[in-house]
């Protein structure tokens, strides 16, 4: 159920968004999937760590989605992975309890054009791939450090899928 943050104290809204704006991350991942059609799944993930699990509790609550889970080290992650709750859920969450850093606010846009994109099925053409890969780029101050594919090993594996799949479509046509 879509979340009705009309329902949501203003003092427990802003308090979660100013946590999450310090704390707190919005991640897109290519994932290798040899079982899908494509050989990417794509992923988006909210998430805020912590080694006090009160707060990560109040996420849960007020967002009303996510899991909690713990670190070896003991810190505390609450995320939602799921597109439909980061859609339902926590995209209006923070459209309502905004951003002052205007780094979040800008990781927050692209983080949102990018599950636009994947509802409306772009992210399965070459084009939306490679925008889904240039809006990422910047976000979270540019974690592409991190990442464990390069943007070309994405674009060209995808590439070889579609042009495979489109040979594929062509011969059961005929």
């Amino acid at each position: 159920m879509p979340l009705d943050v009309e329902q949501i104290p203003p003092y427990i809204g802003y308090y979660l968004a100013g946590f999450a704006d310090g704390e707190g991350s919005f991640n897109v991942s290519f994932r290798r999937r040899p079982d899908y059609k494509m050989p990417w799944k794509i992923s988006l993930c909210f998430n805020v760590s912590n080694r006090d699990k009160v707060i990560l509790n109040l996420f849960k609550k007020y967002i009303k989605c996510g899991t909690l889970r713990q670190r070896k080290d003991g810190v505390w992650y609450y995320e939602v992975n799921s597109l439909k709750a980061i859609v339902e859920n926590v995209i209006p969450f923070f459209e309502r309890f905004c951003f002052l850093s205007a780094s979040k606010k800008d990781s927050f846009a692209k983080f949102k054009k990018i599950a636009e994109i994947i509802q409306e099925g772009r992210h399965t053409t070459e084009e939306g791939i490679q925008e889904i890969l240039c809006l990422r780029k910047d976000m979270n101050r540019g974690g592409a450090g991190k990442r464990k594919y390069s943007d070309e090993e994405i674009l060209k594996e995808f590439l070889r899928g579609e042009s495979s799949e489109t040979i594929r479509r062509a011969s059961m046509e005929q």
